[in-house]
C-alpha cells in the first residue's frame, strides 16, 4: 500500500523523510460491527522528531483511515510550520517596533504627564509659610 504521492510532495517540502515516520495498526473499536473488532483497521503515525502522533479510526476501512491519517499527518505538520513562521515574523516586527524612535508628539506627552505628576506631588508636601 503505497502513500498518495500528493502528500509525499508535501512532506519533501516540509522535509520530512517519510522513512522516519512509524506506521501500525490497531483494532478500532466503536461502530463498525465484527469488522472493527476483528480487523486492524485503526491506524498510528508517529513521528518522533516533532513529537507528533496522529490516531484515524474513524471508517471501517484501513485503507481510508490510512489515507485520512496520512492527509492529517501532512495538515499537522504544515500548520505547525506555519506558526512557527509567524511567531518568527512577529518577533521580527516586535524588535523592528522597540528600535524605532518615538515620534514628537509622544515624547512631548511623556513629558507633560511627567509635569503633571510633579506638581501633583508638589502639593502634598509641607506648606510654606510666605510673607
Amino acid at each position: 500500500m503505497a502513500v498518495d504521492p500528493s502528500i509525499l510532495k508535501r512532506l519533501a517540502l516540509l522535509g520530512v523523510d517519510p522513512e522516519d515516520i512509524s506506521e501500525s495498526f490497531t483494532r478500532s473499536g466503536g461502530k463498525g460491527g465484527q469488522n472493527v473488532n476483528k480487523v486492524s483497521t485503526g491506524v498510528v503515525l508517529s513521528y518522533p522528531p516533532a513529537n507528533l502522533i496522529v490516531r484515524c479510526a474513524e471508517t471501517r476501512s484501513q485503507a481510508r483511515n490510512r489515507d485520512l491519517a496520512w492527509e492529517r499527518f501532512a495538515a499537522a505538520l504544515e500548520t505547525r510550520q506555519a506558526e512557527k513562521r509567524a511567531a518568527r515574523r512577529s518577533e521580527i516586527q516586535k524588535e523592528i517596533r522597540r528600535k524605532r524612535p518615538k515620534p514628537r508628539r509622544v515624547k512631548e506627552r511623556i513629558l507633560e504627564t511627567k509635569r503633571r505628576r510633579s506638581a501633583t506631588k508638589k502639593l502634598r508636601g509641607r506648606v510654606r509659610r510666605d510673607d
